[in-house]
């Protein structure tokens, strides 16, 4: 039986939302429990839309949180398809698109992100797509499966992971791919170039083309249709259609609109907060894609945009909601599935904030594990085709300690025997 006396509004019906409204429930929160959001699916899991479910591995059921019938019976008042346009602190209320007002004791915002929109012409043509939504992926599903019976082309803007992981699954269907990317490498912000080229050479060996240091100025189109897209430098690539994957931005209008403390873009964006996940106005709190909160571990305020953020903040942001001390300090960590090569990152490495990369293990084979040191300290680690290791590797990085780098690139000894052992 709900009480009543006390309303905790959750605004951002995915992954870290549905979470969090469980965390609610199993910590013993007793009142009413609203997760309102704007699509008309239940809350889903994103990382198959660009893996599993994108390659007809997985069935569309599998994506979801929990079963439909879960809610009811958790007594979770589900708002679906309804997007919250305007916040009032002051009443401490949400209103949505149709009209409807919900008051809240505490809100939780877990709005995610958008993708970005190419600003150039020809963006309105049928066959230029973006991957964020269920809906989104379901349509690409159908499209990669065309291009590969048809030989058609699709063109990718951006290298980075979803980039990347659609270009494996377009292969997969036999579609011919081109990918255009400003900088040197694939994820070149991400991993640096040292670690980039390798994924640059993992899909130049499964046939997809690159365009390095080039932005698209032009998706040029007959009758509607896409046929081809051109570069700055002067280049036309032939696309039947085209993904626009250049990253997402965090969905902050209604903290904006309603005051919250946000971050500049130039430092990653989101409505900033605390490490207990609370932002500036005391009742209300951030989880997941949208939120840059303060890193205790990192000694960063830091946006992070992958699934085990969401997973693991969405409890987080809830137990701090009843006023239980929280303290969000875990290891940002993410993993992808490209072609026979399976990897799992923890860490944070951002350029310009490491000065080796350290490689232990057989890059040949593509069976090993990399390591972004700083004065000998593991700031991040991925490994690889290398399972059973994420523990021991958040551990180096949590002991803030120097280690021995030629331990360190010796698979023979044993990562946990590392971790408290300085050495340089």
């Amino acid at each position: 039986m709900v009480d009543a006396h006390r309303t905790f509004v959750i605004v951002g019906a995915g992954l870290a939302g549905a979470k969090a409204a469980e965390t609610l429930r199993s910590e013993g929160f007793t009142g009413r429990v609203i997760l309102v959001g704007d699509e008309r699916d239940h809350p889903y899991e994103r990382p198959p839309l660009s893996k599993g479910y994108l390659q007809g591995k997985e069935e569309r059921d599998s994506v979801f949180v929990h079963e439909p019938s879960w809610y009811a019976k958790a007594d979770i008042e589900l708002h679906l398809g309804q997007p919250a346009v305007q916040l009032d602190r002051e009443a401490r209320k949400i209103v949505l698109g149709d009209g409807t007002a919900l008051h809240y004791d505490k809100l939780l915002l877990a709005t995610g992100a958008e993708p970005r929109r190419l600003d150039i012409p020809g963006t309105g043509l049928v066959g230029v797509h973006h991957l964020r939504r269920l809906a989104h992926a379901e349509r690409l599903k159908g499209v990669l499966a065309t291009l590969g019976r048809d030989n058609g082309h699709l063109l990718i803007a951006g290298a980075g992971w979803i980039g990347l992981e659609v270009a494996a699954a377009a292969r997969a269907y036999g579609a011919e791919v081109t990918v255009v990317e400003p900088l040197a490498t694939p994820l070149h912000a991400v991993l640096g170039p040292e670690i980039g080229r390798l994924f640059g050479d993992l899909h130049a060996e499964h046939g997809v083309r690159f365009h390095f240091g080039a932005r698209l100025t032009e998706i040029v189109g007959h009758d509607g249709m896409v046929l081809a897209a051109r570069t700055d430098d002067g280049e036309e690539h032939p696309a039947h259609a085209v993904l626009a994957a250049i990253g997402a931005a965090p969905r902050t209008a209604l903290a904006e609109t309603s005051g919250l403390a946000l971050v500049d873009r130039q430092h990653g964006g989101g409505i900033a907060v605390d490490a207990s996940l609370r932002t500036s106005d005391p009742n209300v709190f951030a989880v997941g894609d949208v939120a840059a909160a303060h890193h205790p571990l990192l000694g960063t305020r830091l946006r992070v945009e992958h699934w085990a953020n969401a997973l693991n903040g969405g409890p987080a942001a809830a137990r701090a909601m009843l006023g239980q001390e929280v303290s969000y300090d875990r290891v940002p960590y993410f993993f992808s599935d490209q072609y026979d090569v399976g990897l799992e990152y923890s860490g944070y490495a951002p350029a310009g904030g490491y000065d080796q990369v350290l490689i232990r293990g057989d890059v040949a084979k593509r069976e090993f594990i990399a390591f972004w040191l700083s004065d000998g300290r593991v700031l991040a680690g991925m490994n690889v085709n290398v399972w059973d290791v994420t523990e021991h590797i958040q551990a180096l990085i949590r002991s803030k300690t120097p280690v021995d780098r030629e331990a360190l690139a010796d698979p023979s000894i044993p990562l946990d025997s590392l971790v408290g052992a300085e050495g340089a």
